[in-house]
């Protein structure tokens, strides 16, 4: 019997006649799960990135290769909560804190900001969470056949993820988060001192409470797992072509897009490009409100056997994960869009609370910066171009890329094929904020 709440997942071959040659804009986890999917119901694909997860490419540009590794089905609170516009202003004077901004980029961010502080209402966090909670409820389900096609279980590490609090207050503060997550089904204890230290010892006693989430797991190395995804779509005939995508445009036979001075046609486009997907829907005439949330993280070598788990002290905004390669320290948000080079203050910032949480942690060796493509109300544009019915889009994911990436290539097959969606997609739709400059709408 199904689990209430859950949804058939399950894809068959469709027809010849209905089979399409499908492009897919995007190699990160969502493009790679999509072109997954999209192989399973006997669509052609071939993905277009400029550095895919092949033999002998870095992939360390892909925003897929620096997030926190953590498949998070208790991540049902959005960014934007109740009296978010008075504690911004107080994240930013702390240069310790979780949030920052290139200020320069500041005059970019009013659209987007507008929708994201409509998006704090009680009434739209509910509303939100909900529709989070639905997809989430799906993610396991969304990864389990990807992950046995691509003999990835190996990289599975099912031990949970813990929320700690330094005091009462902050864990009294977060009761309204907590409840949120439990009026959502989401599974969760909550721990006193005693039990956080028994779990993770190599902490620094510095917690009074905390929540462990005990449906969260991990993979050891995102970049493997990418890896494992793209040698199982080239086993079923996919392709790859490395290059830039522009110029992507509609015609009477389908779509079609330059890469690299070469003309690529198909049937069909999925635009799973992340933070780079406004500018290719801009082509299309679409212009979805997508803005950037620049990520960091460090990778500290010799600390990966010091925790069991992932662990996070909202307080500190970051994640601290235990990885194949070490202990990676990811997180944080800094508005500031694509081009401004890295903050160092960023990954300082991480360092020296990672060298306070976890005192046996070592020295902090590589640095990363990433782009997570970012909505204002924290839910992901998974949907058909509303002026071309050959186009879908799948981005936005934010934080979730990783957590949500099966499911989001499970629907976009629905897209692709004219099916009816497994799940219903209107809140996702891609023009939802054209009140925000009519259809046009975006930054």
């Amino acid at each position: 019997m199904q689990e209430p709440g859950t949804i058939n997942l399950e894809i068959l071959p469709l027809p010849e006649t209905e089979r399409r040659h499908v492009l897919v804009i995007g190699a990160g986890l969502v493009g790679l799960c999509s072109a997954l999917w999209l192989q399973k119901a006997g669509h052609r694909v071939t993905i277009i990135d400029r550095e895919p997860p092949l033999p002998g490419a870095s992939y360390e540009q892909a925003c897929s290769y620096g997030n926190a590794c953590t498949v998070a089905p208790q991540s049902v609170v959005p960014v934007a909560t109740p009296g978010i516009v008075w504690r911004v202003p107080r994240m930013l004077l702390n240069p310790l804190g979780p949030l920052a901004i290139v200020w320069r980029y500041l005059p970019h961010l009013g659209p987007w900001m507008r929708a994201f502080l409509e998006s704090s209402s009680r009434e739209e966090v509910e509303r939100i969470a909900a529709i989070l909670a639905s997809l989430l409820r799906q993610a396991d389900a969304g990864w389990r056949p990807l992950i046995a096609d691509a003999g990835a279980s190996h990289l599975e590490r099912h031990n949970g993820c813990l929320y700690l609090y330094k005091t009462e207050a902050q864990f009294q503060a977060a009761e309204a988060d907590i409840s949120l997550r439990e009026r959502n089904r989401v599974r969760l204890d909550r721990l006193d001192a005693r039990s956080i230290h028994d779990l993770e010892p190599g902490l620094a006693p510095l917690y009074h409470k905390g929540v462990m989430f005990k449906d969260a797991y991990t993979f050891s190395s995102p970049k493997l797992l990418a890896i494992a995804l793209t040698e199982a779509i080239q086993r079923h005939g996919g392709t790859f072509v490395a290059g830039e995508a522009t110029g992507l445009e509609t015609v009477e036979a389908g779509i079609r897009v330059w890469v690299a001075g070469r003309l690529i046609t198909a049937d069909h486009v999925v635009v799973a490009g992340g933070a780079w997907s406004r500018a290719l829907a801009k082509e299309v005439g679409d212009q979805p409100l997508l803005n950037t949330e620049r990520g960091y993280h460090v990778l500290f070598p010799s600390a990966g056997a010091l925790l069991t788990r992932p662990v996070c002290y909202p307080e500190h905004g970051f994640y601290m994960t235990p990885m194949a390669d070490g202990l990676r320290a990811a997180g944080t948000v800094e508005l500031g869009g694509l081009s401004a080079p890295p903050n160092p203050d960023r990954t300082a910032m991480i360092r020296k609370g990672v060298q306070t949480l976890l005192p046996g942690a070592g020295e902090g060796t590589r640095e990363w910066l990433g782009f997570r493509p970012s909505m204002p109300d924290s839910l992901p544009v998974i949907g058909n171009s509303p002026i071309s019915p050959n186009v879908t889009y799948a981005f936005g994911h934010g934080h979730l890329g990783l957590t949500l990436a099966g499911i989001t290539g499970r629907l976009v097959v629905d897209l692709v094929s004219k099916g009816k969606p497994a799940m219903d997609l209107s809140p996702l739709r891609p023009d939802r904020f054209s009140r925000f400059g009519g259809r046009r709408c975006g930054i």
